[in-house]
């Protein structure tokens, strides 16, 4: 049975899992530490969510909410699941749990972005009623 949660405290354990899973979806993302994983945590901008089988986190997921003045904006991000937990609805569950609190902040729309490659997580994004849209996605890189 595969339970959702909002993170609201960090262990090790948790920093562990999260690189686990973070290391499936990006090779050039950097390593989580304890203190970013906190950031996120306690940030009042994001919400990071767990997909857990018993003890064992087997996905996350990360809701951005933020005020603009055209509304509140909300944004799906590093959605993840283990390998060996696919094809089991944790995405979905993940998925759903984020649209459920971002409605209840007074979202109009969620946006997310997803690399073309990742085909089975588009049909999830479409089976829970997402739509693509006709858009530009830019992007500047910082100078290090």
């Amino acid at each position: 049975m595969i339970e959702v949660e909002v993170a609201t405290s960090v262990d090790d354990g948790l920093v562990a899992a999260l690189n686990a899973l973070v290391a499936q979806l990006s090779t050039s993302a950097p390593t989580l530490t304890r203190e970013f994983v906190r950031e996120i945590v306690d940030s009042p901008a994001t919400t990071l969510y767990l997909a857990r089988d018993g003890d064992r986190v087997v996905g996350t997921l990360t809701l951005a909410l933020f005020s603009i003045p055209t509304g509140v904006r909300a944004w799906i991000e590093d959605v993840v699941v283990d390998e060996g937990a696919r094809g089991r609805g944790v995405g979905e569950a993940l998925t759903r749990r984020a649209l459920e609190d971002a409605a209840r902040a007074g979202a109009r729309t969620v946006d997310l972005t997803s690399r073309p490659s990742r085909e089975s997580a588009h049909a999830l994004y479409r089976r829970v009623g997402f739509v693509a849209r006709e858009t530009n996605v830019y992007r500047f890189f910082m100078e290090s």
